[in-house]
């Protein structure tokens, strides 16, 4: 009988060790691989980094979430990608989900309806870049530095820079009101604008007084280096005594375009702009030594609307030909930011190297401060008198 009654014991034994066991063994392996349909949960992460945790907050999520039976696990993983980039503290580095995608590289190869305005993050705050000549924007009064606190009833603070732009973008003839604040003021306004399709200007010339050849460059587009190669060559048959190449508002645009310009004043060899991606890899920009321009008497201008391409365009020519820069710093936009394409339709957008004068100047953290500072006032505009422009032409004829 004794025999008998020590078997169900030792089975009960057996089956609590075997349980127990199972138990620590469950609970003590690393976190991701308690974390059913996940794919790639074969980590190579650095030491330093403990990613169980991540996978640790996912677990609680799905255990004990009160509504854990109607959870959304892409829309957790896309939001935790959003929080990943928003770490970055970078505004032009985000991250979009399939329809914005698609939206994002729509707009890049085609036209599209809005106010014609660029605009950046400075500060922590979505600020007017530059308005595009002849657009909307310019039409209503927005100037470069002007703060959109407000886009119709959504506060801007808590938006991306993608995302504030898709909501001032809209079909046209449809308004949008924007809450703006301008530093001379003692309080916001609201300015109301009809969307139009937005129309972006490459160049406009005159000659001034003392034979004097006055280039406006809005913007560095596809086909800016061919428009500036027809003006130039328009220009010189002129013989001017020099060139005041106008910058102020360009919002850049491609590189290309910035180093074929660049080498209209620059020997063949001379580097343009280094493209530093942070890790001890540079790429140098060549100019392709057109030299027309080599020996031209030249003064640039530069305001808080000139941003990417056109800064780099400024600071080749300072730093090389040590040609002077007249107006207001510039906006200090000197990022590259890269497309890349992830499962689903969904990308980010990332920023992947800054741009470097010739001299090492980081234009991303410093922009390109002018060799001589001169403002434009509300007087001089009511007036429509252009002081930076008067010093440009003084400082060619001295």
């Amino acid at each position: 009988m004794k025999k008998y009654i020590s078997i169900p014991i030792w089975i009960f034994l057996l089956i609590f060790i075997f349980g127990f066991g199972f138990f620590i063994g469950n609970f003590s392996k690393p976190s991701v691989e308690k974390i059913e349909g996940l794919s790639n949960k074969e980590l190579d992460l650095p030491s330093l980094v403990d990613f169980s945790l991540f996978w640790d907050a996912w677990n609680i999520v799905e255990r004990k979430y009160v509504n854990r039976f109607e959870l959304d696990r892409q829309k957790m993983v896309y939001g935790a990608i959003v929080g990943m980039l928003d770490s970055l503290e970078d505004p032009y580095s985000i991250f979009m989900e399939p329809k914005d995608s698609e939206k994002f590289i729509d707009d890049m190869s085609g036209s599209f309806d809005g106010i014609g305005a660029e605009v950046g993050i400075r500060k922590e705050v979505l600020t007017i870049i530059s308005p595009l000549e002849g657009n909307p924007a310019q039409k209503a009064g927005l100037k470069p530095g002007d703060k959109i606190l407000k886009i119709d009833d959504i506060l801007t603070g808590d938006l991306n820079l993608d995302e504030a732009v898709s909501l001032i973008r809209g079909e046209r003839g449809v308004e949008v009101t924007l809450l703006i604040f301008r530093e001379e003021w003692k309080e916001a306004k609201e300015i109301k604008i009809i969307r139009d399709e937005i129309k972006i200007p490459i160049i406009k010339w005159e000659i001034l007084d003392d034979n004097i050849a006055h280039i406006q460059f809005y913007h560095f587009t596809e086909n800016s280096a061919s428009e500036f190669r027809r003006t130039i060559n328009e220009i010189l048959l002129l013989q001017p005594n020099g060139i005041i190449l106008d910058l102020r508002n360009n919002p850049g645009g491609y590189l290309e375009t910035a180093v074929d310009i660049a080498s209209w004043f620059l020997s063949k060899g001379e580097v343009v702009i280094i493209e530093d991606f942070g890790n001890g890899k540079r790429n140098e920009f060549i100019s392709k030594g057109y030299k027309k321009l080599e020996d031209m008497p030249t003064i640039v201008l530069i305001n808080e609307g000139s941003a990417s391409a056109s800064e780099i365009l400024a600071g080749a020519l300072r730093d090389i030909k040590e040609i002077k820069i007249v107006g207001q710093k510039s906006f200090g936009k000197g990022s590259i930011q890269q497309l890349e394409k992830l499962k689903g339709g969904s990308s980010v957008k990332i920023t992947v190297a800054k741009w470097l004068t010739p001299s090492g100047l980081s234009i991303s953290e410093e922009g390109i401060a002018p060799d001589e500072e001169v403002e434009i006032t509300m007087e001089d505009i009511d007036e429509m008198r252009d002081p930076q422009l008067d010093k440009a032409l003084e400082m060619l004829n001295e």
